[in-house]
Formats: structure tokens, sequence, C-alpha cells
């Protein structure tokens, strides 16, 4: 399929379950019912960055992959340096997940590949996500008709979790790795470092990395020194 030829892979732990929904779970609960085959056909997700749109992407794609579906996962800038050949050929799939849409280029062009492959999934009965930072209406398009062929479906907007859930998610990641993350640790980490998910869980990472190379617990003042 065409979609071996792409430079594109899945994170292993994205799933339905590594997702903290936070105050909102309407949005996984229905991306997760489409990627099922009982929900909507077409959702758009948008938010902030770390308000956790690709993972609900990639964990669809999980999870329709798992039962023997056929799968794409696109993102935006993938599409723009392969041009326009990148978006024909996927009537046969089960779902397909478009990323970054507000990185898709202002080209004609590209904008009618869209355009039509949005009609072919349609008629196809292909099950379609699309991610983006922007809203569908707040997209610079040229082509006004692709703009209604993103409004097909449900638009969701994914809010960041809160600081109160946030050290949830981070006990969570460690806990996938194989070690327990104090309580502690994690309010530090928000006290003092960037408190978007995406560089708090690239710190966990580093944390357990540096915790089993010198063999040391991760407290407060182990935390301190690493990242001093």
């Amino acid at each position: 399929m065409q979609q071996l030829t792409l430079d594109v892979a899945l994170r292993e732990g994205a799933s339905f379950d590594s997702f903290h929904p936070g105050d909102q779970p309407l949005g996984p609960e229905a991306v997760q019912a489409l990627a099922r085959g009982d929900g909507e056909t077409q959702i758009y997700l948008y938010g902030e960055a770390g308000c956790g749109k690709t993972h609900l992407l990639e964990a669809a794609c999980h999870l329709v992959a798992a039962d023997g579906g056929r799968i794409a996962y696109l993102p935006a800038g993938l599409v723009a340096r392969s041009g326009p050949e990148a978006l024909e050929g996927w009537q046969t799939l089960d779902l397909m997940a478009l990323d970054d849409m507000d990185l898709f280029p202002r080209d004609a062009e590209l904008e009618r590949a869209l355009f039509d492959l949005l009609n072919r999934l349609r008629e196809a009965g292909v099950r379609l996500l699309l991610a983006s930072r922007a809203a569908p209406r707040a997209l610079p398009l040229s082509l006004p008709d692709l703009r209604s062929r993103l409004l097909w479906g449900p638009v969701i907007h994914l809010q960041e979790l809160d600081d109160e859930h946030k050290p949830e998610v981070l006990a969570a990641r460690a806990r996938r790795r194989g070690f327990e993350l104090p309580r502690e640790v994690c309010e530090y980490l928000l006290r003092h470092y960037r408190r978007d998910l995406p560089s708090l869980m690239q710190v966990v990472d580093r944390l357990d990395e540096a915790s089993l190379a010198s063999k040391r617990r991760i407290t407060v003042p182990f935390v301190r020194r690493l990242l001093d």
C-alpha cells in the first residue's frame, strides 16, 4: 500500500488508555467511537499544542490497525513535501488521519487535491480524522468548497490539561516506563520547568534515563541538579 512508502511512524505508546481527558471526555470518546466504527465518520479536532490532538489520531490508528484495518497517518508537512500525489489512492483504507492542517500550504493545486481526496474518502466510506491548531473557519484556504468539506463532521475544540491533572499524566508516563514519580517531583517540574505536556513528558523520559545511569532515586534534589 502507498503508506508503506511514506516516512511516518506512529508512537507505540499512543493509546486511548494512556490519554488523560481531564474535564473534557467527549472529544476522546467521540474519536474512539469513530475508530471502532460505531460513531461519526469524520471528526475535526483543534486546539493549541499539547492538548492531545496527535495522540488521539495515533490512538485511533493503532486501534483500527489492531483489528486488522488499513490505516494511514499523514502530517501536513509530509504532504507539502511530497506534493499532490501524496493525496491520491487512499480509497481502500478503513481510517485516514490528517494531522497539522494549519501547516497545510496555501497552494491551489494541493487544496484541489485535498478537496478531491475528501470527496473520494466520503464516497468510499473511509473514516476520517483531522487535527489542527486552528478551527476550519480560521484556516487560510483559497478554495471555499474545501472548507465546507472540513465541516462535514463534528468540530471538537480540545483544551490543554490544567495543572491539577498534569501530575497524573506524568505519573502515568513514569509507570509505563517502569518507575514511580513522586508527587513532589511533579509539582516541582510544574513550578520550575516549561508547563506544556510534551516538554514535561520529555523531562520524565530524561529523568528515567539519568536515574538508571546514576542508579539514583528520582527526588527533587536529583531533578534540580539534573535540570540545572
